[in-house]
């Protein structure tokens, strides 16, 4: 509990005891009002002094009018007629109850988010001499190398250039599994450093480094509330006004329609009626519950690594039953290794060499994969370097004009290749005009991604998908090995996003499902915006791709994504019982309250009773167990 809930607690309990000691005290008339309302005061002060301010401020209806008008209503009734002020005082007293089991879940959903805000770090050690000296990480430039201590936070993502750790990352993935690192490693930032001191040669500035983003939108998640969320705030806005003006009527117009007639008149029954009808109407459970739910929803998700930018995404993921994969960095590690070379009128050392330097200035996996397995540290001169989207790469290496491609580049210059029913990336290339030979350049799957997937069909999920611009023979082995139920091969980037479009128009279009797009690349950023909920990879995953998803997965794992449409099914199950719940007892409650079989009792069980339960439904989304 923070300060403010003790205080809060310690009023409640200040009110109850002096409640019960009055309760005893043989007092009667003003005396007995005035030692009433001191137990009052001490636990509703601040809703008064609300009410009074929404007064001042022209905002009036809301529920802390509510309760003021019907405690202050009561202690007026209980004045005139000799009765006990218990009523009165109960209503505020459970009120405050309610106020605060709410905090208290407020506040346990905000430390799953606020490990988050605890990953910021507020310094980045630089050498200067034989000493550190500590600088705003705003101030560190790109390829500065940068010192971490045991037990301190990495400031900015970057490359370990010394040293040797092991990386507690669980405020930004949820695993609590240490993570190895040494030289050559990519670190992110947020991370602690448990071990020895790291130093790392920062790849990015702060402000695009995988921390700011973070924190970027969780700040930016309040504000995109769900479908649910905007009819409460509409409802509330109506339904005060409205049962405030109702509760008036039901206190006036009954009595005058009364004496009309002739008939005798008791002025305090339906004053009292008005007033059990105020506490009964106050919206406290839905306008509650309701947000505090998808909060709720947000923390856990939170708390697994799993970074949700808004309610209405929420919202949404609870319908998704179609989810599209990229394949390369998504459904497979993305890491590349040359398995095969096939040369016709040349060495394979030499074909290896070729493909290598056609691909220098490319920043594709396979390019790198291709480089890694050749020696490019040489005199070569490369120039006139030309790149075909979607084919390979035009270049000239001493001299000499090299095509590296795909099947389509060889088309292109109308050159003959090889048929290849190898699995992986198949590189054709043609030297001066003439084809070659071929490389295979192999992607290995993530162990997780099998898993990934049976788990999505238990969550219901009716259909998979792979999008990917590798040939047809890899893309199709590589479904058929993790129980992919659709692939299409040989994409360009535009083709993805048609691909896309297609699937979303052969949904019902009265049917509420929803498609999502996983994938991690800056060519996916169109399909991520293009699909209903789009889904990156956020630990290596391209800037792009986090900007336009909608979800964020903190350590990549596939995994997450049956998680977070598991999250985001409990979420929306426990906003429906709350709506239909808080709606049902207060209608049931407000008819027997307007002909007078409801007591102020009963309108405070209907009213923070009703809160109550609602909020600790709502509380159950928090439970959602780690796999």
């Amino acid at each position: 509990m923070n300060q403010k809930q003790k205080i809060n607690l310690i009023r409640i309990l200040i009110s109850i005891v002096l409640t019960a000691i009055v309760h005893f005290v043989p007092a009667s008339g003003c005396l007995k009002l005035v030692l009433y309302i001191v137990p009052y005061f001490i636990v509703g002060y601040d809703i008064v002094i609300k009410s009074f301010k929404g007064i001042v401020n022209r905002q009036p209806f809301d529920e802390n009018l509510l309760m003021t008008i019907a405690t202050i209503g009561a202690f007026i009734i209980a004045f005139i007629d000799g009765d006990d002020y218990l009523e009165a005082i109960a209503v505020m007293l459970f009120y405050q109850i309610g106020e605060f089991f709410q905090s208290y879940a407020v506040g346990k959903s905000r430390r799953n988010i606020s490990e988050l805000i605890d990953i910021m770090p507020e310094y980045a050690n630089i050498e200067v001499g034989n000493t550190l000296e500590q600088v705003e990480p705003e101030d560190v430039e790109i390829g500065t190398i940068i010192t971490v201590l045991a037990g301190e936070k990495i400031p900015i993502d970057g490359i370990i250039v010394e040293g040797a750790s092991s990386l507690n990352t669980s405020a930004l993935t949820g695993e609590s599994a240490l993570k190895d690192v040494s030289a050559g490693d990519e670190v992110i930032s947020g991370c602690f450093n448990t071990g020895a001191v790291l130093k790392i040669k920062t790849t990015k500035e702060f402000s695009d480094s995988t921390v700011a983003r973070i924190m970027e939108l969780v700040e930016d998640a309040s504000s995109r509330k769900s479908k649910s969320e905007n009819f409460i705030t509409k409802f509330a806005r109506v339904y005060t006004p409205a049962v405030v003006f109702s509760a008036m009527a039901l206190a006036i117009l009954p009595p005058v329609v009364l004496m009309i007639m002739g008939n005798p008149v008791v002025w305090s029954t339906w004053i009292y009626r008005a007033l059990t009808f105020l506490v009964i109407s106050c919206p406290c459970a839905l306008v509650i519950s309701i947000p505090l739910s998808f909060f709720g929803g947000i923390g856990a998700a939170s708390a697994q690594g799993i970074l949700i930018k808004g309610s209405n995404y929420m919202e949404m993921l609870a319908d998704v039953k179609t989810v599209v994969f990229d394949k390369t960095g998504t459904l497979t590690k993305g890491v590349f290794a040359v398995s095969k070379v096939v040369a016709k009128d040349l060495s394979e050392e030499d074909l290896l060499h070729y493909a290598a330097h056609a691909e220098m200035y490319s920043n594709h996996p396979v390019a790198l994969a291709l480089r890694n397995a050749a020696n490019v540290e040489d005199d070569c001169r490369v120039s006139e370097s030309e790149e075909f989207a979607g084919q390979g790469v035009k270049t000239v290496v001493n001299g000499h004009e090299i095509y590296a491609g795909n099947a389509k580049l060889m088309d292109r210059i109308a050159l003959k290749c090889d048929e290849v029913s190898e699995a992986g990336t198949v590189i054709h290339i043609a030297i001066d005009g003439k084809y070659a030979g071929y490389v295979v350049v192999s992607d290995v799957i993530k162990e997780e991604t099998f898993d990934a997937i049976s788990k999505l069909k238990a969550e219901g999920i009716r259909k998979t998908v792979m999008l990917t611009g590798d040939n047809k023979i890899t893309a199709n082995e590589v479904a058929k090995d993790v129980g992919i139920d659709e692939v299409y091969s040989e994409l360009l980037p535009g083709d993805k996003v048609d691909q896309i479009e297609k699937l979303i128009a052969e949904k019902n279009p009265n049917s509420k499902d929803a498609t999502a797009f996983v994938g991690d690349g800056i060519n996916d950023a169109p399909v991520l915006s293009r699909a209903d909920i789009g889904i990156a990879m956020g630990a290596m995953g391209s800037d792009a791709a986090v900007e336009a998803a909608d979800v964020v997965l903190m350590d990549d794992d596939p995994r997450k994504v049956s998680k977070a449409i598991k999250i985001s099914k409990k979420c929306m199950s426990i906003v429906r019982q709350n709506i239909v719940f808080a709606i049902g007892i207060k209608v049931a409650c407000l008819i027997l309250g307007a002909v007078g079989i409801a007591n102020m009792w009963l309108a405070i069980f209907a009213d923070v009773g009703v809160l109550i339960l609602a909020v600790l439904n709502a509380i159950r989304i928090l439970a959602v167990p780690r796999d």
